[in-house]
């Protein structure tokens, strides 16, 4: 498939740095967005920016050159990825109190975080037997693919980090030996990874390292035949997955549980587009199914009309 096939721009960023105002940087951000056509979720706070945003290639490329004006973003990464059709609905740009949500306010990934490593190097850092490697996104996104022989600490929420770090702080701190294991930790972008080894080290752990650019940027870059990633990477946006390349993947959304939904899994007589899947099956009334199964229909109707349904499920983004 070539990017002819792909002609959407996907464009996930993020900067922690310090901004103040940002009632007034929402606005003149927002209005360009929307005069540009771009659809998606950017989050402002005082720690910095973070989101999300597709549309055309030009388009793209004027609202990043605004972004790269806003204090300390001048050198933003850019994790650019192709989608065949606008994988958002609408365009929001909120003011939130963290731009990664950990619970954690005094947590600063400003005043240090872990060793960055780069997708080339991370390799030889996940198969040395004295390194713990630690996935930090959420259960579901674990279920679709991740790093072989990594940790899922089975986490709902970025929120739930803190709380299952001190569960089981004894084992990552090396149970009390003098050679401290080295802890590797990722994420989707990297933006998690940023806070979860900045408050690693504000509680006195220092052998930890982090993939630069997060699984995104090692899809990208190295190989299929060297990869160690087992499965898909979990995207918070229409595409669901995408894989080696960061080509999109096979699974979609169940509209009733936001769960991402495998070809298998699809292929169920559980599963019912719009409606259910396996996951959400037994969890949910007639009454629930029935309402699903209403919006499906007039989901359906709208697209056959060339418009966007305004209760349509998208999903539910967990900041990178």
């Amino acid at each position: 498939m070539s990017d002819l096939d792909l002609p959407i721009r996907v464009a996930a960023l993020y900067k922690f740095t310090p901004l103040e105002d940002c009632a007034s940087l929402r606005s003149s951000l927002e209005q360009l967005c929307v005069d540009e056509g771009i659809k998606g979720t950017l989050l402002l706070a005082h720690e910095g920016i973070n989101g999300t945003i597709a549309g055309t290639d030009a388009a793209i490329d004027r609202v990043l050159e605004h972004v790269r004006t806003l204090p300390g973003c001048a050198d933003i990464e850019v994790k650019d990825s192709r989608a065949a059709s606008m994988p958002f609905l609408r365009m929001k740009v909120r003011i939130k109190r963290e731009i990664v949500t950990m619970g954690k306010p005094d947590v600063d990934p400003l005043s240090g975080t872990g060793h960055y490593v780069a997708p080339s190097d991370w390799n030889a850092l996940i198969d040395d037997p004295d390194t713990i490697v630690i996935d930090t996104r959420n259960d579901y996104e674990v279920a679709v693919g991740t790093f072989a022989g990594a940790i899922d600490p089975r986490t709902r929420s970025f929120r739930d980090f803190p709380a299952w770090f001190e569960a089981n702080r004894a084992a990552l701190d090396g149970n009390g030996q003098t050679a401290r294991p080295k802890i590797a930790m990722f994420c989707t972008g990297g933006i998690r990874c940023e806070k979860s080894t900045a408050f690693l080290k504000s509680q006195g752990l220092d052998q930890v390292y982090h993939l630069k650019g997060g699984i995104l940027a090692y899809l990208e870059t190295v190989p299929a035949e060297a990869s160690r990633w087992q499965g898909d990477c979990f995207v918070f946006d229409e595409r669901v997955t995408v894989g080696h390349g960061l080509r999109p993947g096979g699974f979609v959304l169940c509209r009733a549980c936001r769960m991402p939904v495998s070809p298998q899994q699809r292929a169920s007589p559980l599963y019912r587009e719009g409606v259910s899947c396996p996951a959400c099956q037994h969890e949910r009334s007639d009454a629930q199914r029935a309402r699903y199964a209403e919006r499906e229909r007039q989901v359906r109707l709208a697209e056959a009309r060339g418009i966007a349904h305004v209760g349509a499920i998208l999903p539910e983004a967990e900041d990178g």
